[in-house]
This record gives C-alpha cells, structure tokens and sequence, in this order.
C-alpha cells in the first residue's frame, strides 16, 4: 500500500518515508536498512526534523523546506468532552464520557484569527491525553483532502463548500511540482493550477488549509508529482541527497514559497513550524524522527495500532494524517469500495478518544490528461483516469451514505448547527453521437512538430524538445527502415504496438521484449508506437521510469540505426492546428491507431455529464481540446465524467485517439458506471 508523505501544519511535510533516512543531529551519516549489507544509493531526503544541521553534514539541512505551514489555518476550540484513565497510546485507555458541552470553534475561523500571535501547539498536562492548542484553546483537527488540480476550477468552491457543510473544518491539498513547473523556469500558477486562489478560497469559507507541497507527493499521480525530466540523468538519485535533486528542488521551493509565504499569518512573528512524519502503523519507528511529531496513516480504528507510536512519542497528540475511507483503482482489477458503517464508526471512535485525523480522501476528483500514476508490484498497472477512491464526495461530487453518516455524526457533537447541504451540481443526458471523420495516424505526422532525428532510439525524457526538458506525457513513435525480417527484440515502456508501414505486427511490453518480423521483400518502414501509460509513484522504482524505447533495437541480434522519432504530446495546440487540415469520411471499420472527430450537441445550457464509448477499445477522448482521459475496454471504468463548465453551448468537438479499432456509437449518462 501507498504510504504517504507527511503532512505539515505550519510546515512542509516530510518526503515518504523508508529505511533511508538519516537520525536527527548534527553529522550524522545514512544507516542502511535492516539487514545490513552494502549500497551506493544516497539516504532517502527526509528535511524534516533537520532544522539544525549544518549544510556540510552528510544529511540535507533544507530550510526552505521546512517554511511551510498551515495557511490561513487551523482550528478552533472546544469544551472537554472524554477523559481517561490512561494514555490512549498505551492502548488501555478506556474514554469516560461525561457530561460536557458540544464542540464550538465557530468563532475560531482563518478571518478571525489573521492576527494571531501563536501557532499551532501541543501540551501535555498531567491527568488528561496530550493535545493540541491554538491561541490557547484545545482543538481537533477534522480534515479531509481535496486536490485542486483534480477538481475544475469553477468546481472548487462547491466542493469546499460541502466540506465545511459536512461538518469538517480544514482541507488538505497536495502540490504537485510536475504540473506547475513543466520546463526548468517556467511555472505554471493559473487556472486550474491557481493554488492561492483554492487556499483564499477555502479561507473566505472558514476552512483551514494543510498544505502538502512536496516536493514528492505520492498521490497516485505520475512520478509521484516529480517533473520526469529529473529522469534525464541515470546517475541522479530522485528524493535523495544527491546535487542535482536538491539544486532542482531549491529553485521550484524559491518560486513556490514566494507564492504561498504571504498566506501564513504568523510569517512576520517568527513563528516555530510544527514538524511531522507520517507512516503506516507498523512503519512508525523507521520513519518517525526525534523532535519532530510522528502521525500515522490507517484504514481503521484499532487501539493496537498505536503501540509502535507509543514506543517512539508519549508527550504528544495523535494524529492520523492519512484515514483512507476507499482506495484508487487500476486499470484491469476490479473497483474498490469500502463500506460506509465502517467509515462512520471509525471516525466516531477518532471523535471518542480525541484524535485528530485527515480524510483521505474527501473529494477525489478526476486524473484528466495524462497525470495518472501506476504501481509496478508485480507488472505495471496504470491507475484509472477517475479519482473517485470511493470517497465520502463523488468523482462528479455528488453525496454518497459516507457524506450523509458523517453529516449526521458531526451535526451531533457540534454546538452550531451545520451549514444548509449545497444543492447537487445538474447532470445532463445528450443526444447519443457517432464520429463523422477521422484520421490515420500516418496522415497527421505531417502535422506533428518537426521530428528527431537520431542514430539510436532516445527515450522520451531525453529528447531534444521542450527546450531541453524531453517530453513528459502521451505516446513517442520511432521509425527506421529495414530490409529483412527476423527477431526483434526491444526494451519498452509501457506498451508499444509494432507496425510494417501501416500493418499491425504485435505488442512488446515489459514482459514481451521479442517479435517475430516477417520476412519482406524490399526494405519497408519499421514503426514503434510506444505509450506511457503512466509513472510509477511510489518506492525505489521511480528511479526507472524512463519511457519510450529505452535501449537498442535489434533484429537478429544486429542493432537498428537511423531513427525517425515523432513526439505525440497532444496538447491543444497540436488540435487546434488538426481544425484545419482535410478529413476523411469515416469507413465501416477501421484498424489501427487513427483520431475521430464527433460533435456533442449540449443545448443552450451545459450540464455535467459522463460519457460512454460503446464498442470502442483502447485511447483518449479530447473535449473542445482538453484531454479528458484515458478509456480502456478492460475496465472497472466504463465511463468518462465530462464537467459541464468546459462544455460550451451548443456543439463541442470531441476527438477520440483510439489505438486499436474504431467503435461506434458515443452515449452520455448522467450516472458513472465502474
């Protein structure tokens, strides 16, 4: 299971943790993990906690990273309400309710307290469990975690605003450094990438804000939020000590941070950050760091599950910074679900024995484009273009029985009454579409940027475009031409489909390294279509995840040269420069990868909708030039949501990719199907 970085109020959260990872104080030096032997990889990067260290030690001493904080955030106090015989940690605390006056923190909101003169705290009295304090009132934490960049931004409101109704009073938000830094320099703050809008946003609401920036995020998203250009250079250790990690990573936290710095209250006052790790439960003493708060991750309540925490922190509150109310799906497996009695119990027992804790996920949003991740345990598997995770909002968010039993267990410890439900975002059934024409992708390389030229194959990262940062996203097609048949054999990733000029030959993927070429009888043009299918986000596999063809290409044993290398990125400029080329009319059937142009005809006000591609196999829908996602007739997703505010009036242009054979008709329903 994934286990996530930490979150910090009024800090940066600490990268994932793992056995790499370096002891508090000066000069220290990495520990291998257990069980010894000998390794060159550097330590994993865990700047939190190493506020101290010189910059010479052989641990990272990295302040800026360390500067982040609960924005215009954190919450607010209530009268007492459980007392204990004994530490919950110890797990024999037995919770006394007595009687005790509901939880009131309405006049704790981030307007009230933009002048405050103290951070977030922890105490630890005598008689009762530690807790945390902010200007002098105890207070929980009742988070749930939305990602803005998986939420339209004329959607982010509405979803906050359902949080807060629910009864939750702060948001959680990763920062995902690949998106708002695509080139070296060049960032990428607007839209739906507009981070201090969401957190002004959530503020003007009354949410508090923990900020998660990185710069490894996790989070089921390509590389774990890392921009893939750091892949360029084999030699260069990702979420480690190494040079060109860190020199990376300074200059996006020099641009971040001017970005988000004037949000934190408390920046003129000197404030001292609260610092945190976050690990599963059985992983809390490799990860956790002295002086700094150790918070643990979960799927459900179990006193045990505190035993390890005990071992390594009594003084302080607890903190679940990840309770996964559902989990991501990947393409082929089925569709996760988690019952919405155990959610609601499980936070009720949070509740009973005062712990704060963090809903991951509350609103789950949507992978559009490219940005999804994948998990390589045994073979590769991307994760599905929706983010639903089950999670107490839908995908398109609409309530679920997760949002009404939680609305109803918070509106019963609650002194003010909960705010009215937002009203349910429209949905709409559109006339069923078919494609009118289509595209051969060999008719739309003429169209294409000018390709690359190379002896050898190059994988995508490090071709020569994007002034010099290769190419992140979407599929690579190398050409060369050959005289002979034979056995090919070539290293690929994720998936490539081989073709004789335009006739299909196989699949090679990373367990088929070797195809059978048939014979010809004049040379004739070998092509390789190879997609990424999505980065790997989590463990030491991240270090290789170059795609494209990522070695030699041989026949018979001989090495292939003179390579033609197209660069398929599909960003809408590529689709408003297909606007004007010539179509053709679409035939009966046709095999092979090819673009299809469809009009959805949405009235005269567009409503949210998910569309259905019946019959249709393998690619990519494009929606007035935005990349919605991936479809896959594999499944669980049967299912593509379409938000209603990237419609226009009217007609909308839908371009399907798909890679293996056209289908037929385009359906809407205004329900998802997994």
């Amino acid at each position: 299971m994934c286990r996530r970085p930490g979150s910090v109020p009024l800090a940066a959260q600490s990268p994932r943790p793992s056995p790499w990872r370096c002891p508090a104080g000066p000069g220290c030096v990495p520990r291998l993990p257990r069980g010894g032997g000998s390794s060159a990889r550097p330590p994993l990067l865990q700047p939190v906690g190493m506020a101290s260290r010189p910059r010479s030690s052989p641990c990272l001493f990295w302040k800026r990273i360390l500067c982040i904080f609960f924005l215009p955030c954190i919450l607010s106090g209530f009268s007492p309400r459980v007392k204990h015989k004994k530490n919950l940690l110890s797990g024999k605390a037995q919770p006394q309710l007595s009687q005790y006056s509901r939880f009131i923190w309405s006049h704790l909101t981030p307007l009230e307290l933009r002048n405050r003169s103290m951070g977030l705290q922890t105490e630890s009295r005598v008689g009762s469990n530690p807790y945390f304090t902010l200007e002098g009132h105890k207070f929980l934490i009742f988070g749930g975690s939305i990602h803005y960049f998986r939420v339209p931004r004329e959607y982010w409101r509405d979803r906050l605003l359902k949080l807060k109704a629910c009864g939750f009073n702060t948001v959680t938000t990763y920062v995902p450094w690949n998106l708002h830094e695509p080139e070296r320099g060049r960032f990428d703050f607007s839209g739906n990438l507009d981070l201090e809008a969401f957190v002004l946003t959530a503020a003007e609401i009354g949410l508090w804000v923990i900020l998660r920036p990185g710069p490894y995020i996790c989070s089921e998203i390509d590389l774990g939020g890392l921009p893939s250009r750091l892949l360029q250079d084999p030699q260069v250790n990702l979420r480690t000590t190494d040079k060109g990690f860190v020199e990376a990573v300074d200059k996006y936290f020099d641009h971040l941070i001017s970005r988000v710095v004037h949000l934190q209250a408390l920046l003129k006052r000197g404030i001292v950050e609260l610092l945190l790790t976050s690990d599963n439960v059985d992983d809390v003493l490799k990860g956790y760091i002295k002086g700094v708060l150790a918070t643990i991750n979960m799927k459900k309540f179990r006193k045990d599950a505190f035993q390890h925490l005990y071992k390594v922190q009594r003084d302080k509150p607890i903190m679940i910074m990840e309770y996964w109310v559902g989990w991501f799906d990947t393409w082929g497996s089925k569709h996760e679900v988690k019952d919405a009695g155990d959610v609601k119990n499980t936070v009720s027992e949070f509740i009973k024995f005062e712990i704060s804790f963090n809903v991951y996920m509350f609103h789950g949003g949507t992978n559009f484009g490219f940005i999804n991740g994948a998990i390589n345990f045994v073979k590769h598997a991307g994760v599905v273009t929706s983010y639903d995770y089950d999670a107490v909002l839908t995908e398109a968010g609409d309530y679920t029985k997760k949002y009404s039993k939680l609305r109803k267990l918070f509106g019963s410890i609650l002194a003010v009454p909960l705010p009215p439900l937002p009203e349910l975002t429209p949905k709409a059934v559109y006339p069923s579409t078919r494609s009118s024409h289509y595209l051969p992708l060999w008719d739309v390389l003429q169209y294409l940027d000018e390709p690359v030229m190379s002896k050898m194959p190059v994988s995508m990262e490090n071709l020569p475009i994007n002034n010099g940062n290769g190419q992140s996203y979407g599929l690579v097609l190398y050409e060369t031409p050959i005289c002979s048949g034979g056995q090919l054999h070539a290293h690929v990733r994720d998936v490539a489909q081989v073709f004789l000029n335009e006739t299909t030959i196989g699949i090679l993927d990373d367990s088929i390294r070797n195809l059978k070429i048939p014979e010809v009888k004049e040379c004739q043009l070998l092509r390789i279509l190879v997609e990424n299918q999505g980065r790997v986000n989590f463990s030491w596999k991240i270090q290789n995840q170059q795609k494209g063809l990522t070695g030699p290409v041989t026949i018979n044993n001989i090495s292939l040269e003179g390579f033609t290398i197209y660069s398929l990125e599909m960003k809408m400029s590529f689709f408003k420069r297909l606007r004007y080329v010539p179509w053709r009319p679409v035939p009966n059937s046709y095999s092979g990868p090819a673009f299809y142009r469809a009009t959805l005809r949405a009235g005269s006000s567009p409503k949210d909708t998910f569309l259905r591609l019946l019959n249709w196999n393998y690619g990519f829908v494009f929606i007035n030039g935005r990349n919605l996602g991936r479809y896959w007739i594999i499944g669980p997703q049967e299912t593509l949501y379409l938000p209603g505010a990237w419609l226009h009036p009217e007609d909308n242009e839908i371009i399907l990719f798909e890679k293996i054979k056209s289908g037929s008709v385009i359906e809407t329903t205004d329900q998802p199907v997994l």
